[in-house]
């Protein structure tokens, strides 16, 4: 049977006729004026005092940790369930990441957990969106103003969702976004910073570009402008031919949010009923991006056997996400049981903007027949 993709990415020939213009203006390169258009358009659309445009989420954590002036010493309190970048974002200051458990409906970082670590040396907080479910901003917002931290929102994979009417990616001082394959928008790979504060952006563009900001500005003025480097910086900009992808499809993200949404309530039309799953629900405040669609496995089911029969029959799926935690990497002594416990049972199956009617039947079909065979004797209950 035709395989059905976890991830697909929406690009098509609009998308296309967007490079052909980057390669007619001579300009592939980072910070040009395809870039500065894509800013534009990213600090009009989120309301915030700056955006910059760099090449993936991880960079734009990186950068935000720098302008935020996190050092060595300090802690970084960090969401636990979810791709680690957060973490080893903080690392790379040479600071600690102390991780925070997150609730069992939401999967987002849990703002008690947030309270009881914070100590004299945490300097801030970064909260995860989770494969597309904003975090209690409100809460977390809170909590922060009283101890006088700062937030930051790794927005990720939540393109498109909102909280309490506001967009993802807006919710905190600092948001960081990613337009990875499988976001809601893409260009292959991505990243942007959004800032309230213009001062914070302009350090993450600075340093962005080496520490010396544009090369196409300085190509463009009259005489030879020869620039100074005063302190380290990075190459994270990002080309003007993923920018022009990008300015295509962030006018796209209403028109694929929708189609991703309507496999969402499929999914849970045709697998509601069933006793060894538990769907994804969202709170009335909020809405979800749906980068990923993540089913609860009973306890009594052998994931990875279900897992390969569904990978049998051409059917992608993963294991949902990471509980950083317990990533050697870190080799920290923490335990976030609701993390750990999500990071043993979730299952990620196939989420797009391009699924299906038939694709996603044959996914719920294939998910439910693979999830009885495979659960232990005396856990199937009254399971239809």
């Amino acid at each position: 049977m035709e395989p059905i993709p976890l991830v697909h990415a929406s690009l098509g020939e609009r998308e296309l006729a967007a490079v052909a213009e980057v390669f007619a203006s001579g300009w592939p390169a980072g910070q040009g004026p395809k870039g500065k258009a894509l800013e534009a358009q990213l600090a009009a659309r989120y309301g915030v005092g700056d955006a910059v445009a760099v090449a993936n989420c991880g960079a734009a954590l990186h950068l935000a940790m720098l302008a935020l002036g996190v050092t060595s010493g300090d802690e970084v309190i960090v969401a636990d369930y979810g791709f680690p970048a957060p973490a080893q974002a903080v690392r790379y200051v040479d600071a600690t990441p102390v991780f925070a458990d997150v609730r069992p409906d939401t999967y987002t970082i849990d703002p008690q957990a947030v309270q009881d670590l914070i100590t004299p040396r945490t300097v801030g907080v970064v909260a995860v969106d989770t494969v597309g479910m904003p975090a209690d901003y409100t809460e977390l917002q809170a909590i922060a103003d009283r101890h006088g931290l700062f937030v930051v929102e790794d927005a990720a994979c939540a393109v498109g969702a909102t909280y309490q009417g506001r967009q993802a990616g807006a919710l905190a001082e600092v948001g960081c976004l990613s337009f990875h394959g499988r976001k809601g928008a893409s260009s292959g790979e991505g990243g942007a910073v959004l800032a309230r504060d213009p001062e914070i952006g302009k350090d993450v563009r600075l340093r962005s570009s080496f520490g010396i900001g544009s090369i196409f500005d300085m190509g463009n003025v009259v005489g030879l402008p020869i620039p100074t480097f005063t302190e380290i910086g990075y190459n994270f900009k990002l080309s003007d031919i993923a920018a022009a992808i990008l300015s295509v499809q962030l006018g796209r993200i209403d028109e694929l949010l929708k189609r991703r949404s309507a496999v969402a309530q499929a999914y849970g039309e045709l697998l509601g009923d069933q006793e060894l799953l538990t769907l994804p629900q969202v709170p009335g405040d909020r809405t979800h991006a749906w980068q990923t669609y993540m089913v609860t496995l009973d306890k009594g089911v052998d994931r990875a056997a279900v897992a390969a029969e569904l990978r049998g029959q051409g059917i992608g799926c993963g294991h949902g996400t990471f509980a950083a935690h317990v990533q050697p990497v870190f080799a920290t002594a923490q335990t976030c049981p609701v993390s750990a416990d999500l990071f043993a049972r979730q299952m990620a199956i196939p989420m797009h903007a391009e699924l299906t009617t038939e694709q996603v039947e044959r996914v719920a079909a294939a998910l439910r027949g693979a999830v009885r065979a495979h659960a232990a004797t005396g856990v199937l209950g009254g399971a239809a």
